[in-house]
Order: structure tokens, then sequence, then C-alpha cells
């Protein structure tokens, strides 16, 4: 009877393993089916959810929040198609008003420059000439600079969360205060040894003066304009308009503007003190010791680290390649031949200017969204582009090119308008020179704009955000090419002017 019994035991032993390891099966392929995104199906489903409990309930809930997660990450996507939106009449729509405020900025700019040309600091100190186009570029070595960082962060979905966006914009503005600091020191270095070899010597008290109104007027003109910056890019993005069509304008606008008005002003009330010799170095030494200040706030934020370290190149190059425009209007101011040019200088530089840094800020937008540093998107894959490419593709950069090449024509008659209705007779404003004048500034930024494609392919096949780097050099050239061809425009007309014409 015992051999009898004792078999039915291991079989009702052996029966229940034998079906769990199926079981066990089963589960492990339902378990790998829902890791994978697939469902199991049926009654295997319901299965599971009986019998492995806690075990079902811990692996569901990434499941279910991973769909939860995709259309966060989707949406900026939905502002990527923008820019191929955008047509034509919607940027010049977008850019002529931000534009042509830009304008009367520059117009108001040369009527300061004009006017303070006579105070006795600018006879005395005349190397402060050289300094007016190193000053004024900071608009777009810092300001515009920013203000292209900004929007391309702004349009990529990078400042909608309110802590990024403020650690984000400490972090800029401390880095503008560096590179203000900095750039300006170096400019007034630059013209002291200057004037240095022009006069054959140094006076220590004007050289001090000239570097403490240098680094005054960059550090406040920074700070000022920053702040403004990050309004209207905040501003535009909450109101659905392009940030890379109307920060950069505004930035202009604001900027020759405060800065020439602040350098005649500072330099003027530290002139006339300058018997206390220990003011200005006093000034200078206060500026200096902020930036390590500066330089900590700044190293927060990973990408303005990277910017602090290796950022400084394309603002000294710029910085000299505007000095040599300064050594133009220096030369020039004084002569009865280019009399008036110190009204027209910072409006034909500051609208060329103006326009390449909005075409720049918009191609660099345009890599971040389609494409990855290093590689060019499939629309851009010409490394070197002709002319024909950058202004009659099919793209959305060639369109933007053409919309800011038509409005200089419109945009500089009005300036020039303006600038008769204030002076009267004093502006020379003639038919020859307003020909001479309009090929000038065509000229100028039809340059600066395929100099720009150029450039900022170049830059993005090395890795370098455009941003940071392409801005800087375009302005400083746009000051160089400015000067240079309204210095020739005042030769030619000089020379065809006839008394009746």
């Amino acid at each position: 009877m015992l051999s009898e019994q004792n078999p039915p035991t291991p079989t009702t032993a052996i029966m229940p393993a034998e079906e769990k390891i199926p079981q066990q099966s089963r589960q492990r392929k339902i378990k790998r089916s829902r890791s994978k995104g697939k469902s199991p199906g049926g009654s295997p489903c319901v299965q599971k959810g009986s019998s492995m409990d806690g075990q079902d309930d811990l692996l569901s809930p990434p499941v279910l929040q991973l769909p939860l997660k995709k259309p966060v990450e989707v949406k900026p996507k939905v502002v990527v198609d923008k820019p191929e939106e955008e047509s034509s009449i919607a940027i010049c729509l977008q850019v002529l008003f931000p534009y042509l405020l830009a304008g009367m900025g520059m117009v108001m700019a040369g009527m300061v420059l004009d006017n303070v040309q006579h105070w006795e600091v600018f006879k005395v100190i005349t190397e402060v000439f050289i300094l007016v186009p190193a000053l004024v570029g900071l608009k777009g070595n810092l300001e515009m600079t920013l203000a292209a960082r900004l929007s391309t962060a702004a349009n990529t979905g990078q400042m909608d969360d309110p802590d990024k966006q403020w650690s984000m914009v400490c972090s800029n503005l401390a880095l503008i205060q560096v590179q203000a600091t900095v750039v300006g020191f170096l400019a007034a270095v630059a013209a002291v040894c200057l004037g240095a070899i022009s006069r054959g010597g140094i006076e220590l008290d004007q050289a001090a003066v000239l570097c403490a109104s240098s680094i005054t007027t960059a550090f406040v003109a920074a700070l000022s304009l920053g702040l403004v910056m990050i309004g209207v890019i905040i501003g535009s993005r909450k109101v659905g308009i392009n940030p890379d069509n109307v920060a950069t304008p505004i930035a202009a606008s604001l900027g020759d503007l405060i800065t020439l008005s602040l350098l005649a002003g500072v330099s003027t009330t530290l002139y006339d003190h300058i018997d206390i010799w220990y003011l200005s170095p006093l000034v200078c030494l206060v500026f200096l010791a902020l930036i390590p200040v500066w330089v900590l706030m700044a190293q927060r934020s990973p990408q303005i680290k990277e910017v602090l370290r290796s950022g400084w190149q394309p603002v000294i190059v710029a910085m000299s390649i505007s000095s040599f425009g300064g050594l133009i209007l220096d030369k020039t101011v004084s002569d009865p031949n280019f009399e008036g040019i110190a009204v027209f200088t910072p409006v034909i530089n500051g609208v060329g200017g103006n326009l390449v840094a909005i075409q720049a800020s918009r191609i660099s937008t345009y890599l971040h969204f389609w494409s990855i540093p290093g590689v060019l998107p499939y629309k851009m894959r010409q490394h070197w582009p002709n002319p024909c490419i950058t202004f009659f593709s099919s793209g959305v950069n060639s369109k933007s090119a053409q919309v800011l090449l038509m409005l200089v024509v419109p945009g500089h008659l009005v300036f020039l308008l303006a600038i008769s209705l204030l002076q009267g007779e004093e502006a020379p404003i003639s038919v020859a020179f307003t020909f001479c004048y309009l090929c000038a500034a065509l000229m100028q930024v039809t340059i600066l704009i395929y100099v720009a494609d150029l450039i900022i392919r170049m830059m993005w096949r090395r890795s370098l955000d455009p941003d940071n780097f392409s801005i800087p050099y375009l302005t400083a050239l746009g000051d160089l090419l400015g000067t240079g061809f309204l210095a020739l425009c005042f030769r030619c007309v000089s020379l065809v002017q006839s008394p009746g014409l």
C-alpha cells in the first residue's frame, strides 16, 4: 500500500511545476513586450495583472509616463517650421519698423557727434575720435551678439523654463560686462598708442582721462543695452514675433545714441576735473576690480563659460578693425572737403551693421534648428556659395537677404530726409551726393550679407557658434567699409560737383 500511495505524491508535486514553467515564460514574454511598448493583448494581460501584483505596478508607471513626456519634447518642433513659413512680406513687416526706428536713432547719434566734435575735450584729446567707432562698435560686438544668442535660445525653447531663463539672463549680462570692461580698456590703449605715434609722445593725464572715459562708457552702455535686449526678446517671444527680426535693430537704434552721449558726457566731466590727478586712474581701477565678480557670475552657465574662455578673439579683432575706421574718421573730420562726414558716419555704419546682424542672426537660428555644429544642412550644403546662391536661391535665408537689400535705398532716403530737415542748409546733401551715398550704402550691405553667408558657413563647419563669433567681425567690417565708402563718396562729390548741380 505504501508503494501504491507514494507515486501520486511526486506526480501531484511535479504537475504544478510543469505548469509554472510555461506560465513564467509567458510572463517574461509579456514583460519584454511591455518594455518595448507593445501590448501583450488578450487574456495573458489579465493573467499578468492578477499574478504580478506589485511587480507589474512598478513596471507600468514608466510606460505610462513616456507618452506624456514626448509631447513636451515635441513642442519646440512646432516653432521649427516658423522660419520656413515666413514670407517676404512677413519678414519685411517685422523688420521695417525696428529698422526705421534704428535708423532714426543713428540719425540722432550723427547729430550728437556733429555737435560734440566742437567741444574742447574733442579738440584737445583728438584720440577720442579714434574711440568712437570702437565703442560704438561694441553694440555689434556685445549687444547684437547677446541679442542673437538669446534669440536663438528663445526660438529653440531654451528660455521657456523660468529657472533656465533667469540663469541665462544673469550669465549673459555678466559676460557682456566682462567683455565691455576689457574691450573698453584695450580700445583706450590702442587710441593712446595711435595718438602717440602721430603726436610723438604721450601725456599721462590725457591718457588717464581717455582710459577712464572709454571703460565707463563701455560698461554703462553694455549694462543698459543688455537689459533692454533681454526685455525685448522675452516680450517679442510672448507676443509671437520672431526676436531675430526685432532685437538687433532695437539694439542698433539705442546703441549709437547712448554710447556717443555717454562718451561725450563722461569725457567732458573727467576732462573738467583733470587737475584731480587720481580721479581718472581710480575710476579705471574700480571697474577693473569688478571683473572677477562678473567672471564668477558668468561661469554658472556652461555655455557662457565656454564663450568666456574662447570668445575673446572675435571681440578684440573686431575692435582692432573698427579702430582703423576711427583713424579714417580722425583724419577726415577736420578736413574742409569732408565737412559733414560726422553726421553720416553713424548712419551708414549703423544701417549696414544692423542689416547684416539681422541676416547673421537668422542664419544662425536656421542652423541651430536644422543641423548640428560641424555639419551643414542640405539646403546650405555648399561650403563656398557664389552670390547668386546667397541672394537668388529658394531658401528662407535668400528670401531675407533680398528683403534686407531692398530696404537699403528707401531707408537711407528717409534718413537723408530726416538729416536735411534737422540740419537745414548745413547738411551737404545734393543730387550728386545722394546718388554716390546710395551707391556706397548698397555696395556696403551687399558685401556684408555675402560675407556673412561665407563666414557663418565656415564657422559652423568648424563647430563654432555663429551667434558668438560672426556678428563682431561683420559689424566691424561694416564700420570699416561704411567709413571708407563714405570718405570716397565725399571725395568723388568734391571732384565732380558743379555749382549748378
